[in-house]
């Protein structure tokens, strides 16, 4: 019989393993499209996913977009009182709005600092940037593995559908939220990671900016061959899954140097019942990473 709450530095040893999950899970409307369920029939499928796709990993960090606060509610009582979450409404720094949480076992990870960063020229602040149709977020959370003590930087944004000069700029925000984290690793001699969730697609300058070589970031989907990846290619579908709608706009970002790549996927989320639990797909990814030795 397999613990599944066993920690998962005992199966690879100096090897912290880290499931990583990202959904934009779509905001529970007043208005819903054709095929669109209410939210109260979508939730308990976006539950189960995360359950069932976390099982097996206690250290796994999930990044969610277009959260409410009603769906946060929901989704941390489905998930039960070992979980726990990073991350504030977008319109008031509170409870208003879209968030893009960072979810994660308490018992597995400590937060050491947390931070709401607005993609916008006044990012201390509530506030809309540039072109963008809406508020838009980057949460950022540095967590402590419990075990080993090993940090790790996790970072989640949703950028901006329609402002191309929004999504631009958040990119340079985010890269510069970035070093400046490095260079406080620096000092502390501490290692980290970045994880994010972006929108655009990958022949669009923002994605070019965030995975160019002089970047920081890789995008952990090239890292895999092909052969390799499982699921989909695109992870947005709409409400009818018509082949022109269909994109990839959904990413995982790794810090280069880091991180090494075990898996990476693009789930489903229509099954024989027919219903969509979102209007996006999940993207999953399985990296390590090699924790320093104790002194001899």
């Amino acid at each position: 019989m397999q613990d599944n709450n066993k920690n998962n530095t005992d199966n690879r040893p100096n090897q912290l393993l880290i499931r990583l999950y990202t959904h934009n899970i779509r905001y529970a409307t007043a208005y819903p499209f054709k095929n669109e369920l209410p939210w109260s029939k979508r939730a308990p499928l976006i539950i189960r996913s995360i359950l069932f796709h976390s099982l097996h990993n206690p250290e796994s960090l999930i990044c969610l977009q277009e959260v409410l606060h009603n769906q946060l509610l929901d989704i941390l009582e489905g998930l039960g009182p070992e979980w726990s979450h990073i991350g504030v409404g977008r319109d008031d720094g509170k409870k208003a709005g879209e968030y893009s949480p960072i979810l994660f076992r308490c018992c597995i990870w400590a937060v050491q600092s947390s931070q709401t960063i607005w993609l916008s020229p006044t990012p201390d602040k509530p506030s809309k940037g540039w072109d963008a149709s809406n508020k838009r977020i980057l949460t950022s959370a540095l967590l402590r593995h419990w075990k080993t003590g090993q940090s790790v930087l996790a970072l989640n944004t949703h950028l901006d559908d329609q402002g191309t000069r929004s999504r631009l700029e958040s990119a340079n925000i985010i890269l510069a939220h970035i070093a400046a984290q490095q260079e406080q690793y620096r000092k502390n001699e501490q290692q980290q990671q970045q994880q994010q969730q972006e929108q655009f697609t990958p022949d669009e300058e923002t994605y070019l900016l965030l995975a160019t070589e002089d970047s920081p970031l890789l995008d952990l989907r090239t890292t895999v061959g092909k052969s390799d990846r499982y699921g989909h290619k695109n992870t947005f579908t709409g409400f009818e899954s018509r082949p022109v709608d269909q994109k990839r706009i959904d990413f995982l970002f790794l810090s280069k140097g880091c991180w090494d790549v075990q898996g990476y996927g693009v789930l489903e989320t229509k099954f024989e019942d027919g219903v969509y639990s979102s209007d996006h797909r999940p993207v999953v990814g399985d990296v390590s990473l090699s924790l320093k030795l104790p002194p001899v």
